[in-house]
Order: C-alpha cells, then structure tokens, then sequence
C-alpha cells in the first residue's frame, strides 16, 4: 500500500504539472487544454485514500435563462387573455340576465343607505346573481334623494324602461327576481303581483306595510321540482330567510350598541359611509349615538334577551350553522339559496366592529362567511 501511495503524486505536485503543460501550449491547443476536463487529486471523504475526479469547466446558462424568461412571458400574457375574456363573458352574461328579468335592457338604479341591513342584503343578491345597477346614496335625515317616492324606506329598486317600475322591500325583490330567473315566460312586471302590498295602523295609529308571499319564490309544480329537487329545500330556505329578518336582524342592534364605546364606534361607520354633511355627520354621531345606546336596551327587554346580549348573538350563529351542517358547503348545498345571501347581507353591515369580531372569534361562522364572501365576489350566480 505504502509503494502504491508512492506512485501518486500529491495535489501541490498535480497542479505544477497541470500549469506546466498548460504554459508549454499554445493558441487553440491552450484553449482546448482549458476547455478540457481537469483531473484532480483530493481524500474522499470517510476513505483515507486518495481518489482522482474529473472537474469539468461550468456550462454557459445564458440561454436557458432567455429561454425561461419567454416561456414566463408567454405564460403571463396567456393568464392574462384568459382574465379578460372571463371578465366579458361575465359582462355579457349580465346584461343578457337584467334584460331577461326585466323584460327590457332597462337601468336599474338602487338607492339605499350602505349601513343598512336590508339594503346590503339586496346588494349582495344582485351581485351574487351578476346584474348591473347604479347606486344612489340617501341622506338619512333629509331624504332628498327619495323625495319623489310615496315611501322614504330604503332600499327602493327602479327599473326605467318602457314602463317604469318601483320596488319596495328587499325580500320581496329577492324573491320577484329569483322567480323571473327561473321561470323565463314570465317578466318582473308580471310576477311583482304575486306579492301585494298589505296596510294596517298599530294602536298608535302608525301605519304599517307588510307583503304577502314576501319570502317565497312563487314557481308553478314543473318548475319547482326542477329547482327544489329535495322537498325540504324550499322549506328551509323560506324559514331562515324569516329568521334573519324576524331575529337575526332584531337581536344586531342590542349588540351592535351594547356600550357607549361601541355606539359611539358603530356611528361613526355609519357617519363615515353615509351621505352627510360636516356638521350634520359630527351631530348624527353623538345624538345617534346616545339615543341608540338607550333604544337599544329597550329592545333588549323587548325580545327578552340575556343579560349579556353577545350570548345571544352567539346561539344565534351557532343555530345557523347548525342548520348549514357540516356536509354542506352553504344551506343551499353546494351553491348559496336566498337565505344564505340574506343572512351574509344582514352580517355584513357590522363588518369591522366588536360584535362582528367576536361572533366570528367564538363560533363557527367563519369559515362560511368566508366561503359567502368569495362566491359573491366572483359573481358564483352567474353559473
């Protein structure tokens, strides 16, 4: 073994030689002894022998970066067309669906207050389902926008077209323009007789308005079994669109306003997203404040609610979910009915405050807010 190491030259001893040979050539035999692989000597590791390796000189990347760079660019440009053409395939869709539903390629102007439970449940109907319309902002106070309307209660949906139409209540809209959708031998002209308008006084001599059939999408038996294949669909979904309306709706306010702070924090949304001027935003927020901090612990004994009103709101999201199940995505299953969009309506106009927080910090909401949130960004309806 010792003879045999003898044989071997060292490494100080195999770069000499390598330099020599190297300064002994010259022109394209230099380059090519440059170009050549380069034999070293060196200990493996672990071995103790010496082992001898080829080195060879490192490849020119040059052109798989050039290369890498355009599949990039191609790749980008291809996302991108796919991007636009999705987003005039959704415009299309849309203007196909209003003129469809309302019989004519009308405008549809909605005027509303943003904070408004009802007016963002509407909202969030019309976006889901991809159809256009315009926002009018009303002054809450002043009303100056709706002067002209029999009733300033918002929201108020107007079809201008051939035959001019109002629409009152965001759950009879919900359900005249879902029945339209549905059953295309009928315009939104003639379904709104489906739901007639009701008026009755309380003891104070207060008039009231209620809608007959307000939360059902009135649909012949062919068409029904098409659209509600399981029995018990309609039915769930009728009940808890009457919940969010009937309670999830009643027992917000109590909570929203719980504490000064946070009807003081509340207003101040309210005042920030609404159509007020400098003075009358900076009155709103203080009287609003104070007087819905006080109306609301009135409403709390009215629905007899607990002590501490967020346990309510709790079993009121917890009940929710509950009837969601754990097997479905949404209540409607894979798609969102109209009781989803109208309890995410209702939810949604208290996003960002205490309550909103904690009902979604300690119960299992979250994930289907989520879930509602994204379907109705991307326009899921228009499937």
């Amino acid at each position: 073994m010792a003879a045999y190491r003898a044989k071997i030259p060292s490494k100080a001893q195999a770069t000499l030689q390598y330099f020599r040979a190297l300064r002994s050539q010259s022109g394209s035999a230099a380059t090519e002894t440059h170009n050549a692989p380069l034999r070293r000597y060196f200990r493996a590791y672990g071995t103790g022998a010496l082992q001898r390796v080829k080195v060879c000189p490192r490849q020119d990347t040059r052109l798989d970066t050039r290369l890498y760079g355009r599949c990039a660019f191609l790749l980008g440009g291809g996302i991108g067309l796919y991007s636009a053409l999705k987003l005039s395939l959704q415009q299309h869709f849309a203007e196909e669906q209003l003129s469809h539903v309302l019989g004519t390629t009308s405008r549809v102007t909605l005027y509303q207050y943003k904070t408004c439970p009802q007016c963002s449940k509407l909202r969030a109907f019309l976006d889901y389902y991809g159809l256009e319309y315009d926002i009018v902002e009303v002054n809450p106070v002043l009303h100056t926008e709706i002067k002209w309307a029999a009733s300033s209660k918002v929201p108020i949906l107007v079809i201008e077209g051939e035959e001019a139409l109002q629409l009152n209540d965001a759950s009879v809209i919900m359900s005249a323009l879902k029945t339209c959708m549905i059953d295309k031998s009928k315009t939104i002209h003639e379904v709104i007789n489906y739901y007639p308008v009701l008026k009755s006084k309380n003891i104070f001599g207060i008039e009231s308005t209620e809608y007959t059939n307000r939360h059902w999408v009135m649909l012949n038996e062919i068409a029904l079994e098409l659209h509600y294949p399981n029995k018990n669909a309609r039915r769930d979904e009728v009940k808890w669109r009457h919940w969010a309306d009937d309670w999830l709706l009643c027992i917000l306010a109590p909570n929203v306003y719980r504490s000064p702070a946070e009807a003081l924090e509340a207003y101040e949304h309210i005042v920030l997203e609404g159509n007020y001027g400098l003075v009358e935003g900076v009155v709103i927020k203080y009287v609003g404040a104070f007087t819905m901090f006080f109306l609301s612990k009135l409403l709390q004994i009215w629905y007899r609610m607990e002590t501490d009103v967020r346990q309510d709101l709790y079993k009121a999201a917890d009940e929710w979910m509950t009837a969601v199940g754990k097997k479905r995505k949404f209540l409607g299953g894979d798609k969102p009915n109209l009781a989803d969009i109208s309890v995410y309506g209702v939810l949604r106009t208290v996003e960002g405050q205490q309550a909103f927080d904690d009902v979604m910090k300690h119960t299992r909401m979250r994930k289907w807010y989520q879930a509602m949130e994204k379907v109705i960004q991307e326009r899921g309806g228009q499937d």
